[in-house]
C-alpha cells in the first residue's frame, strides 16, 4: 500500500504534464492559424481536456498564449544548440543556427508561424533564437570574427531578417528556402563584418541532416 501511494503522485504529474502539453499545442495551433481571440472552450475542445482542467493550469487564455510561445521558442532553441555542439568557430556557429532556422520555416511550418505571430516577443525575448544570436555575436566580436559596435543593436538586426525570411519563405512556396536562407545569411554574415570570400564559403559548409528532427 505504502508503494501505491508513493507511485500515485507520479502518475498524477504525467497527467498533468500531459494536459498541459495538450493545452501548449492546442494554443500553437490557433496562434499558427493567426487566431488569437479563439474561447477559451474552443481550447479545451482542440486540445480534448475539460473546461476546468484549463484553470488547473493556466488563469487566462494570455497566459496559455505566452506559455506556448515560450515552448516554440525554447523548442527551437534546443534543437539549434544540439545542431550546433562542437564548432568552435562563432561565425561557423552562428551561420549555422541562421541557415537551419530559415530551413525550419518550411519543415515546421506551424511551430514557425507562431514565432512569426510573435515577432516582437520573439526579438526580444531571454529564450529561444534572441538570445543564442546575441551570444553567438559576442563571441565572435571577442574572436575578432565579427565587427559591431553593439551587439544589441546587431541582434535586433538579425532577428528582424530572421523573421522576415521565414515571411517570405511561407508567402513565396516557389522559392527555394536552402538557396534564399543561405543568400540572407551570406549578407548578414558580411554586415557583422566577415570578409565577403569567408562569408561565402561559410555558407556553403555542409549542415546536419534534419530528416526526422523537429523542434
Amino acid at each position: 500500500m505504502a508503494q501505491q501511494t508513493r507511485h500515485a503522485p507520479n502518475r498524477l504529474e504525467r497527467r498533468k504534464a500531459r494536459t498541459r502539453c495538450a493545452l501548449v499545442r492546442a494554443a500553437q495551433a490557433f496562434i499558427a492559424a493567426g487566431k488569437p481571440n479563439v474561447p477559451i472552450l474552443e481550447l479545451t475542445q482542440a486540445a480534448d481536456v475539460g473546461m476546468g482542467s484549463f484553470y488547473n493550469h493556466f488563469d487566462s487564455r494570455e497566459q496559455l498564449f505566452q506559455a506556448a510561445v515560450e515552448d516554440a521558442l525554447d523548442r527551437y532553441g534546443a534543437l539549434l544548440d544540439e545542431l550546433t555542439v562542437g564548432l568552435d568557430d562563432p561565425a561557423h556557429v552562428f551561420a549555422q543556427s541562421f541557415r537551419l532556422t530559415g530551413r525550419l520555416h518550411r519543415r515546421s511550418p506551424e511551430l514557425s508561424k507562431v514565432l512569426l505571430n510573435n515577432g516582437l516577443a520573439l526579438a526580444g525575448s531571454e529564450k529561444g533564437l534572441a538570445p543564442r544570436a546575441r551570444r553567438d555575436i559576442e563571441d565572435g566580436v571577442r574572436a575578432g570574427r565579427f565587427s559591431v559596435r553593439d551587439p544589441e543593436l546587431a541582434t535586433v538586426i538579425v532577428a528582424g531578417a530572421a523573421l522576415c525570411l521565414g515571411q517570405l519563405l511561407h508567402d513565396h512556396p516557389e522559392r527555394d528556402d536552402a538557396t534564399t536562407t543561405d543568400q540572407v545569411t551570406e549578407d548578414v554574415l558580411r554586415m557583422l563584418g566577415l570578409p565577403p570570400d569567408e562569408a561565402h564559403e561559410v555558407c556553403r559548409r555542409p549542415l546536419p541532416e534534419l530528416d526526422g528532427r523537429r523542434p
